[in-house]
């Protein structure tokens, strides 16, 4: 998996926040059982999405999370770099320092052309785009969709 758990978390509940009619604030607990993830660790993936501007908080018994700006101009990439920093964009598939056109690992010429489409593709792919296909019950974000309709 190229992406951390916390990242892949953070990014459902990310579409989840954008997905919900009227930027209002939402109970973290309410995003935490609809996505099926635990509610404490979800709880630490959307502080760092706080502090880093993409989400704004709000505490007490009406308050929760909403998004700190319209979701037309938050991209996956922000997210990622937001979660897991931009590593991948940067290291070796194999793990390998210096690796590079000079004195490149065996995937090296590979890995550097699926990371190139990778990162067009976080680039130029918006939370409002993934969110109007959960919306719309295109998609799923949680296994518990299969079963219940959102």
């Amino acid at each position: 998996m190229l992406l951390s758990k916390s990242c892949i978390y953070g990014i459902r509940a990310a579409i989840y926040v954008a997905s919900v009619e009227g930027n209002q604030f939402m109970s973290i607990r309410q995003i935490a059982n609809k996505l099926d993830i635990s509610f404490h660790f979800l709880t630490k993936i959307l502080q760092t999405l706080t502090l880093d501007g993409i989400m704004n908080s709000y505490r007490g018994p009406n308050g929760g999370i909403m998004l700190a700006r319209d979701a037309n101009s938050i991209m996956l990439i922000d997210l990622v770099k937001a979660l897991d920093g931009d590593n991948i964009f940067r290291e070796c598939f194999l793990g390998l320092e210096n690796c590079g056109n000079s004195i490149p690992c065996p995937l090296h010429e590979h890995w550097a052309n699926i990371r190139k489409n990778i990162t067009i593709v976080l680039t130029n792919t918006s939370l409002s785009e993934l969110a109007s296909k959960v919306s719309t019950m295109e998609h799923r974000l949680s296994e518990k969709d299969i079963f219940n309709n959102f």
